[in-house]
């Protein structure tokens, strides 16, 4: 898999050393770009395709301020604000920034949310994406994952989980589902359907996520 291009951008290297060596041992591809006027130039010609933004002191909080604005404004790069305790009591909303991570910054959780940031912006807009809560389905790669962790489907399980995704809230019969999935000349019977169910619930449910609702007599509501 080709590495998620990540610039971060900082005027205090020494914040970040441990962060960019957790990201290059997940596969991510860092380069550094020191905040100054030339910032916005860099980030073009570099082409990366998230930012690292550092806004983790009140001194680069402030200085940054504008920052993202311009980088949207001029890139439309999506960005994840590096933040402290103290610059996440400071930062407004109106900063548009796509998500942030506060201080200690953990390697894998930065990786995680810079991806599903990345999916979010590249994926969603062009309808390659479907997301559902911490379920990504990706209509391009046939990959399902859970807060950014794959799920092995078969392909069934995983045309099943995409038919129920895309209506959800829509309560599906067991004999729409089956004609859907399997077509209507299939004949081994509405089971078939039950059955591919609850292996799908066993690898995308568990104590924390539910998204398949059974209609009792009828058959199954996805409610994401």
């Amino acid at each position: 898999m080709k590495p998620l291009e990540v610039a971060i951008i900082t005027n205090e290297m020494e914040r970040i050393l441990d962060l960019v060596a957790g990201l290059n041992e997940r596969g991510f591809s860092c380069l550094i770009i020191a905040d100054g006027d030339d910032v916005i130039e860099q980030i073009i010609e570099q082409s990366p395709k998230l930012v690292l933004l550092d806004m983790s002191s009140p001194s680069l909080i402030e200085k940054t301020y504008m920052l993202p604005k311009r980088i949207k404004r001029e890139t439309k790069t999506p960005i994840v604000a590096l933040l402290s305790g103290d610059t996440l009591n400071s930062l407004e909303p109106r900063v548009p920034i796509d998500d942030f991570v506060v201080e200690p910054w953990d390697s894998g959780e930065v990786a995680l949310r810079a991806k599903r940031t990345f999916w979010r912006a590249d994926g969603v807009a062009e309808g390659r994406l479907m997301e559902c809560g911490d379920l990504m389905i990706d209509l391009e790669n046939y990959e399902v994952t859970i807060n950014g962790s794959q799920v092995m489907l078969t392909y069934k399980e995983y045309e099943l989980l995409k038919f129920l995704a895309r209506n959800k809230g829509r309560v599906l019969t067991r004999e729409a589902l089956l004609d859907e999935i399997w077509g209507y000349d299939y004949f081994g019977g509405d089971r078939t359907v039950d059955v591919h169910i609850r292996r799908l619930r066993g690898k995308i449910e568990d104590a924390e996520h539910s998204f398949i609702e059974t209609v009792r007599n009828v058959g199954y509501k996805f409610k994401g």
